[in-house]
């Protein structure tokens, strides 16, 4: 069961947690909205709809983002004050152990773990589907697409080639589509242009020829124009990185099975993203750890020794991991284990330090 000491801890740390979190947003918000209200008033967007559908789903996003590294500086803070007003002395040598001294810091990092993890999947996308929308309308446009030699498998068999791809006339040029069972090639669809129509939600194909393979017979169609329905749209062609903020967990698990089918150069940004959002929760747990073993002591540089040292753990955990999903990306680490692997050190780190704290 709970004791007062564990009620009296808990309520420094989420306490310091939200206050700390609340400036930082604050003082965010306002750079953003120094940086954005050109655009904002340029493009005459309403003050409404800045405030309840770009800064109302804005917070979420970066109060999630913030919060590994805010637990620990809260962390570093709290416990810091503690050590320096000799209360952690006064609790270890009432008969409290260490271990159990950490019993209030693990549930109150459980309890904002599991929030960021709700915050991730389930109310994040939804807002940054609004934010993004907003931004597009109001402050940048979204970049366009201007592929060339676009390969990629839409289908389990079934290939398609463009040599070139415009996505503001949603027009794709020398296409070519190819369908294989079995290791033989049955059908090949070859168009000099292909163009989307949006309202219809067909492709209208010109100068095409057809082959249709059965055996030792095949058929040869040609025609000039042909309005049919494709086993694709644009949006294969023109994904943007940041529409896997947009997605839960499921929705991504999809695309990333769909993207890989496709032949996709891109899938590993977004297994990235999938194992992000349980590693960097996780991460919660092992800077709370390391906060408390390095603040628990009373130094004689007091708080500002444990807070410049924390500052500079936290910051480089997050240089670590930037470093870890670089490789994954552009090169050959596995997405899971580059996202993982900061937490692995540092957690083996937070062991150590929590051996050698004074008890």
């Amino acid at each position: 069961m709970l004791k007062k000491l564990d009620y009296y801890i808990i309520k420094k740390f989420l306490g310091t947690f939200v206050y700390a979190i609340t400036l930082i947003i604050f003082i965010v918000v306002i750079f953003d909205l120094s940086e954005k209200i050109d655009n904002f008033i340029e493009n005459q967007a309403s003050l409404r709809d800045i405030i309840l559908v770009y800064y109302v789903n804005f917070i979420p996003y970066f109060i999630n983002l913030f919060s590994p590294l805010f637990t620990f500086i809260t962390v570093v803070f709290f416990t810091s004050r503690m050590a320096f007003n000799t209360e952690i002395i006064a609790i270890l040598s009432a008969g409290v152990s260490y271990r159990r001294l950490l019993v209030p810091y693990l549930i109150s990092a459980v309890l904002l773990s599991l929030i960021s993890i709700y915050l991730s999947n389930v109310v994040i996308p939804p807002a940054n589907e609004k934010r993004l929308a907003f931004e597009y309308e109001f402050v940048k446009k979204p970049s366009t697409f201007t592929g060339r030699n676009v390969h990629m498998q839409i289908r389990p068999g079934i290939f398609v080639y463009l040599e070139s791809y415009s996505e503001k006339t949603q027009t794709g040029y020398r296409f070519t589509m190819e369908r294989i069972e079995n290791g033989k090639l049955e059908y090949k669809l070859f168009a000099d242009q292909i163009t989307y129509n949006e309202e219809e939600q067909k492709w209208t194909i010109r100068n095409y020829n057809e082959r249709i393979i059965d055996g030792l017979d095949e058929q040869l169609r040609f025609g000039n124009n042909l309005d049919t329905l494709l086993l694709f749209t644009p949006y294969d062609f023109t994904q943007n990185l940041k529409d896997m903020e947009t997605m839960n967990f499921r929705e991504l698990n999809t695309f990333i099975a769909n993207e890989r089918l496709k032949g996709s150069e891109i899938v590993s940004f977004y297994e990235v993203e999938k194992h992000r959002r349980l590693a960097f929760p996780f991460s919660t747990l092992v800077l709370t750890l390391i906060g408390v073993a390095l603040s628990s002591q009373k130094v004689r540089g007091g708080i500002g020794l444990h807070l410049g040292a924390g500052i500079t753990l936290s910051f480089s955990f997050i240089l670590f991991m930037q470093v870890t999903t670089t490789f994954a990306t552009n090169g050959d680490l596995h997405p899971m284990l580059a996202v993982w692997i900061p937490n692995i050190i540092f957690g083996i780190l937070s062991a150590y330090l929590l051996k050698v704290a004074p008890k």
